[in-house]
């Protein structure tokens, strides 16, 4: 029987391409905001382009800020995908103007250091032993990122078991992260062809 994968609608993100991502394969996927679904799903994947706080303001405007916290307290899967994965961190700045993300992962998302900004376009990814979203991709697999903004790497991550796989784009970046119950992608994986439907096929299988 497929797993039930709900995308997460609270006002932003490339919904349909990620819902068809997802169904490619193999899940049974729906669109929804319904916190309900949310929290009964096999698996929660929260999108995400955009500005930092207007993504935030989506979340809080939902409501949905506890429901995936506690989807993550209670071990059941989440994944977030760009800003999506950026918010998962403790805070964002953009602008001059520090807005409070989740909390769930420790990090703070600030402008990419870089000659060109923002960075767009197909970039590798240095993915940490044992990863479970990386897992049969060849080190020199190149996925689709859209973004001004990202997290750097921080011992703290580390110290709360968070495994980081890196970029470079000016500096280096985290490109995606993982926990237990817990993983995202700064870059697009519905927008990645195979590698990202390949990436997508392991989170799937961890549900």
């Amino acid at each position: 029987m497929a797993k039930k994968v709900v995308i997460l609608d609270y006002g932003s993100g490339n919904l349909r391409s990620a819902e068809r991502a997802v169904a490619r394969v193999g899940a049974d996927v729906e669109v929804t905001s319904d916190l309900g679904k949310a929290a009964r799903a096999d698996g929660l994947v929260v999108p995400g382009v955009g500005a930092y706080a207007a993504c935030m303001a989506g979340i809080d405007g939902l409501g949905a800020a506890p429901a995936i916290a506690e989807r993550v307290r209670a071990g059941a899967p989440v994944l977030g995908i760009c800003v999506g994965m950026q918010i998962m961190f403790d805070s964002g700045e953009e602008h001059g103007v520090v807005t409070k993300g989740l909390g769930l992962a420790p990090g703070t998302v600030t402008r990419l250091q870089a000659p060109v900004v923002p960075h767009m376009g197909w970039n590798t990814v240095a993915w940490p032993e044992g990863s479970v979203l990386g897992a049969g991709l060849p080190a020199d697999t190149r996925f689709f990122f859209v973004h001004s903004y990202a997290s750097t790497v921080v011992d703290a991550q580390a110290e709360a078991g968070v495994r980081v796989a890196t970029g470079v784009h000016g500096e280096p970046f985290v490109a995606a992260f993982e926990t237990d119950v817990l993983r995202a992608t700064q870059f697009h994986p519905e927008k990645s062809g195979d590698a990202g439907a390949t990436l997508l096929a392991n989170w799937l299988g961890t549900l």
